[in-house]
């Protein structure tokens, strides 16, 4: 008797876990200081940012990036410090005074044509160069509308680095 109750409980929990095991697998990472969402992308603020091994000014520099609006990727947080990488997968820990929350992205294509209208057939409304940082406007499925000194477009996600394939912004 005590068997099938323990079955039966056994059962319960895990027709429970099934049910909820999709929305468990969703939900996203949290930064334990902030609490907002890990990873997530920002921008630098100012016009140099010391990367350092680790959380706190005791640790040692490994290099400076050196343009305001660069697009990062933050994996943690720690106190005042996030770390972060850049598009080539480098990083290390920022000050995060340093970052800001506007978002930015980096063209990863030759040459880019930027569309009138988020369709390859649309007409050529601008083009960037590759390396170009540009600021992240709307997003829709496949395409992200980007502007940068006073000229704007869509661009395709997959030739930018900066968005999140599935992300979606109005």
């Amino acid at each position: 008797m005590a068997l099938n109750i323990f079955r039966l409980l056994v059962m319960g929990v895990t027709a429970i876990f099934m049910t909820l095991a999709p929305q468990l697998s969703v939900a996203q990472e949290r930064g334990a200081v902030t609490n907002l969402p890990l990873p997530r992308f920002v921008s630098m603020k100012a016009k140099q940012g010391n990367v350092r091994r680790g959380p706190s000014l005791t640790h040692r520099i490994d290099w400076v990036f050196q343009h305001t609006s660069t697009p990062l990727l933050i994996t943690a947080e720690f106190g005042h410090w996030r770390r972060v990488q850049d598009k080539d997968g480098q990083g290390g820990w920022m000050h995060y005074a340093l970052l800001s929350g506007v978002r930015t992205v980096i063209v990863n294509q030759v040459n880019l044509t930027l569309r009138l209208k988020p369709t390859q057939q649309a007409a050529p409304a601008a083009y960037a160069e590759e390396g170009a940082i540009a600021h992240l406007k709307e997003c829709i499925a496949d395409w992200c509308f980007i502007s940068a000194k006073g000229y704007g477009g869509w661009a395709l996600k997959a030739d930018l680095w900066g968005v999140w394939d599935d992300e979606l912004r109005e």
